[in-house]
């Protein structure tokens, strides 16, 4: 540990050579996971949640948020808070259900009661306090610092002087917006939280989910399935067409033409050819909306969207939001929701949800797949003595990068680095170039 606080550089970015590497200690270490906690998830926007989770005054959601419990809260106001689901009394959480409509959060141990816009109302006893300088105001629900929201997206941080969202997500708003413009009537995430876990380190997913290089191998059975199903569109095996990109702040994306059908306008035989009119009038309104150049890349081509430090929002054959967040080097845990635009027909919706599960769920071809291949490379960082390095160079020497080249996780590495250290490993560079 450096006398700052910071770590000690662990990435070789030769820009020379065109070698990018990683030192596996990194993925090891407790003191690495603690920085991370301090230099990341204590002072990035951390995604919280959707709006359409707590869409009428009263609603409410409880999950950990950057390693805290929290309790996502639209009050009587209409004003949506992240608060601290900790009774300031004792400590106990608040709200132990998942989620609810109710004027009131009540701590079951001693009864303290709070309305749904954090304000302590009432306590028994009070009385106990009397000729003290205790105070119902100073003894409200904490609130999250900063909380804002995007497209529907409600992100909350623990640094009071983070930038502006907006300011934040950088490039990323663009590939947000082709997500979120589906529909003319905005998106709702579908009932139902995917949760799960993995032996592995927490930044092995952000690498696999924006990974395009492992697709034709480590999923080779779900592309064998929609081969066999006649969903695929072209022959993958000579490259996919598309790009990655570096959008600005760690955020990455990789953009392609989508190899199988798409739930919002992107037609394939799998789906019945009596729905083929249908995927006509959808990518028609598009057209209208947007102009034929956009409602084709809205229609047609998927994207994997990293969201610096740990969100994905995949548009692919479905949209998944995932979020995660490590427990130990070795372990962390996932959560993942389906996103769907609202105004969507109950077969639209099993079409979707059926796509989602079918790839996305944790029984699904893709995650079962993406576990074993993480808690692998888990396994082999046991060498990390005598092997000391992860490879990240793939692509680094191309003026025209593709979607299996790794620059997209580079972005995130640089990063990561920069904040980890408190410097710039290297200038800033265009975005999209072959870094």
């Amino acid at each position: 540990m450096s006398t700052n606080g910071h770590l000690p550089s662990m990435i070789i970015d030769d820009q020379e050579k065109k070698l990018f590497k990683v030192n596996r200690q990194a993925f090891v270490s407790n003191d690495v996971l603690e920085s991370e906690k301090q230099y990341l998830f204590n002072n990035c926007w951390i995604y919280a949640g959707h709006e359409s989770e707590v869409a009428d005054s009263g609603d409410y959601r409880t999950r950990r948020v950057a390693g805290r419990p929290v309790i996502i809260s639209r009050g009587d106001d209409d004003k949506i808070r992240v608060m601290m689901n900790t009774c300031p009394h004792r400590g106990a959480t608040v709200r132990r259900e998942p989620s609810g409509n109710s004027k009131i959060h009540q701590c079951y141990y001693h009864g303290w009661t709070f309305n749904n816009e954090g304000t302590l109302i009432g306590l028994p006893g009070e009385n106990a306090y009397e000729n003290t300088e205790w105070t119902r105001e100073d003894n409200c629900l904490t609130e999250a610092p900063k909380v804002e929201s995007y497209r529907g997206l409600i992100f909350a941080s623990f640094n009071s002087n983070i930038q502006p969202l907006e300011d934040y997500l950088a490039g990323a708003k663009e590939y947000l917006d082709l997500v979120m413009d589906q529909t003319e009537v905005g998106m709702e995430v579908v009932g139902g939280t995917q949760e799960y876990s993995m032996k592995a380190n927490w930044k092995l997913l952000i690498e696999n989910s924006i990974d395009g290089y492992h697709a034709p191998t480590t999923h080779k059975r779900y592309f064998d399935f929609i081969v066999g199903t006649n969903q695929l569109f072209y022959d993958m095996s000579q490259g996919i067409p598309g790009s990655p990109h570096a959008l600005g702040n760690g955020h990455a994306v990789i953009e392609y033409d989508s190899p199988w059908g798409r739930p919002i306008a992107r037609w394939t035989p799998y789906f019945g050819e009596e729905r083929k009119e249908e995927f006509e009038a959808k990518k028609s309104k598009l057209v209208e909306r947007f102009g034929e150049e956009r409602a084709e890349r809205i229609s047609r081509y998927s994207r994997n969207l990293f969201i610096f430090p740990n969100l994905i929002v995949n548009d692919i054959m479905a949209i998944t939001i995932r979020t995660f967040f490590p427990v130990t080097p070795d372990y962390m845990e996932i959560r993942a929701w389906a996103l769907a635009p609202k105004d969507e027909s109950p077969d639209d919706r099993a079409l979707r949800l059926d796509n989602y599960l079918t790839f996305l769920g944790p029984g699904g071809y893709a995650t079962p797949d993406d576990v074993e291949a993480l808690e692998a490379c888990q396994r082999g960082f046991a060498t990390f003595r005598e092997l000391q390095w992860s490879d990240i160079s793939r692509g680094m020497g191309r003026d025209d990068p593709k979607p299996d080249d790794e620059l997209q996780m580079r972005t995130f590495w640089r990063q990561w680095n920069e904040l980890m250290t408190g410097r710039q490993l290297t200038p800033s560079m265009p975005q999209g170039v072959g870094i």
